[in-house]
């Protein structure tokens, strides 16, 4: 798997493609708990980091 980063209002997330499951996988960085999302194309995926960093910062208001 190569990584890139992808960073959405100031929070950043490691970004995969899983080859053996044929899906993109990203996880949010320098925070304490685990948040991950997926998606089927790139496009899916940003689109679940950013519902991810929605949900993450209404859990900790």
């Amino acid at each position: 798997m190569s990584s890139r980063l992808i960073e959405y209002e100031g929070y950043k997330a490691k970004m995969d493609f899983d080859r053996e499951d044929l899906i993109y996988v990203g996880q949010v960085l320098d925070i304490d708990d685990y948040v991950g999302f997926h998606g089927k194309n790139e496009q899916e995926l940003i689109e679940a980091f950013h519902n991810a960093i929605a949900n993450y910062k209404e859990r900790n208001k």
